[in-house]
């Protein structure tokens, strides 16, 4: 007997064409073995929430991380702003403290002034004045002379100055304007 082999002859390229098409197929089959099946509306919605309740604690530590910081920087500015404060009201005691100083000085040099001078010569200078310095100059001059001075002076302005001494030594007088007491009409 016989046998009889058959031979198949194949061009390369066709040999080639065979080989790529192979490839691709197997490709395809991996790449469709990758991809999720399907994926349905509440498998994803628990996804989402299992992902929101594993980051929840993460997301709160982090917001009061940040509202910390922000707070820490207040505090700081409000700090700041004490500190400056602080020093701008030593410095305006310090001021004060020598402004009241002068004034003292100012006012008893000024009364020692007025404590020389002759009624008649005294009179004019103060009723020039305000009314409350000549007022506080006449009352810390003894009293011999402040008098002397208010008869040298224009009665109605000795009257006002007289006025301004009494309600000085009365008790009801208040500093604030707003409760002084108003003279019967």
């Amino acid at each position: 007997m016989t046998e009889t082999l058959f031979t198949i002859s194949v061009s390369k390229t066709l040999a080639r064409r065979v080989l790529a098409a192979a490839a691709v197929l197997m490709l395809v089959s991996q790449v469709g073995a990758q991809q999720p099946g399907a994926v349905s509306e509440t498998s994803t919605s628990d996804e989402i929430q299992r992902f929101c309740t594993n980051i929840a604690d993460a997301a709160r530590d982090q917001r009061y991380l940040l509202q910390k910081q922000e707070l820490e920087k207040l505090q700081s500015d409000v700090d700041g702003r004490i500190q400056t404060l602080e020093e701008r009201t030593a410095e305006y005691q310090d001021w004060l403290k020598r402004r009241n100083d002068f004034l003292a000085r100012a006012q008893a040099g000024l009364v020692d002034i007025f404590k020389t001078m002759k009624p008649d010569a005294a009179a004019p200078q103060l009723e020039e004045m305000r009314m409350e310095i000549a007022a506080a100059i006449i009352m810390q001059l003894p009293p011999r002379q402040s008098a002397l001075f208010l008869s040298e002076m224009d009665p109605q302005k000795a009257g006002m100055i007289s006025t301004i001494i009494s309600s000085a030594s009365d008790p009801n007088t208040s500093k604030t304007p707003s409760n002084t007491a108003k003279a019967p009409s």
